[in-house]
């Protein structure tokens, strides 16, 4: 009962973070100069016609009014549709439209559903490897603070947090894609164009995965109650994989669900440089486009997962220890 009322708790915490999140985005994408409806309708369309669309899209309504409008849409699943992209799919200007107002353009719902899933698969292996690494290269550092391994994990991450993602992407692309032909890189045919970007996004997050790990363990492991368990005659492998890792997973999993949201939200240079069809090249396109609806729906479907992913870890959390709850 009491976990019961932590998650609905947090669950109603989620839902006032998403809805101030929604606002400030759909405002603040509504005072930027330029008139949207003009990127429906195309630059040449008579002001008469403009005028006429934007009324039928309520555009001229009160801010608050369209934005109850627009909420309401969300609550049905309707996150609007673009001002660009015609549902044949193309990327073309207003002008293409033969009905600008509704018909003829893409859904945005449609638009992030197809470009999530590869967003998502792209960050679940990219933590995957990172976490691979960093257990590898953290737990015999916090085991061995000050020694050979607690030098290599620092050296390893010091390298690693020093390289930029943009320029280690190209030096992958040119070393083993072309040079060694090891790899796809560019656009996405099937799983095997995952691993260049995943590699790219997994550097980046290695140094703060094994870092909290190494730390964490060496502190836990100067605790009483380790030393107690060792006078007790359990074996140090129990002691290690039963006590000061299931201490120690805390700040580590409350980290991965800090980095976990942060690759989905922040994979834009990533997916750019690959030509990768997940969400960050999906919202480079719609900025340049300046396509309002389609923005407004990927930052919304960002902070969605971004809580949701905060909720799980933080649930997970307050099992492992209760104490979390107070």
């Amino acid at each position: 009962m009491q976990h019961l009322y932590y998650l609905s708790k947090r669950l109603g915490q989620g839902v006032i973070i998403i809805l101030v999140v929604s606002f400030l985005i759909f405002t603040l994408l509504r005072v930027m100069s330029g008139d949207p409806v003009r990127l429906i309708v195309g630059g040449m369309a008579p002001d008469h016609v403009v005028e006429e669309v934007a009324e039928q899209l309520g555009l001229r309504d009160p801010m608050l009014i369209q934005y109850g409008r627009y909420l309401k849409g969300l609550l049905q699943g309707d996150m609007g549709q673009s001002f660009i992209r015609p549902k044949s799919g193309a990327t073309m200007g207003g002008a293409a439209f033969d009905d600008p107002t509704r018909s003829e353009r893409a859904e945005v719902a449609g638009l992030i559903a197809s470009a999530l899933p590869f967003t998502l698969q792209l960050a679940g292996l990219a933590l995957l490897l990172a976490l691979v690494v960093s257990l590898l290269l953290g737990i015999p550092a916090g085991l061995n603070p000050g020694k050979w391994q607690d030098k290599l994990a620092f050296f390893t991450g010091s390298t690693f947090v020093s390289l930029p993602n943009f320029w280690l992407g190209i030096v992958l692309i040119l070393v083993l894609s072309i040079q060694l032909n090891l790899m796809p890189a560019i656009g996405y045919r099937n799983f095997h164009y995952t691993w260049l970007p995943a590699i790219v996004l997994a550097v980046e997050i290695i140094p703060f995965i094994t870092r909290t790990l190494s730390v964490s363990i060496a502190e836990i492991m100067t605790k009483p109650f380790i030393a107690a368990a060792s006078a007790r005659g359990i074996g140090r492998k129990r002691i290690i994989y039963g006590h000061a890792l299931r201490n120690a997973s805390i700040p580590v999993l409350n980290l991965l669900g800090i980095q976990l949201s942060t690759l989905i939200g922040g994979v834009l240079v990533v997916e750019f440089i690959f030509d990768y069809p997940g969400l960050g090249l999906l919202t480079i396109q719609a900025v340049l486009q300046r396509d309002f609806p389609l923005i407004q729906g990927i930052a919304i479907m960002t902070a969605v997962i971004f809580v949701c992913i905060n909720i799980v870890v933080d649930f997970i959390a307050v099992l492992i220890d209760p104490r979390l709850d107070h």
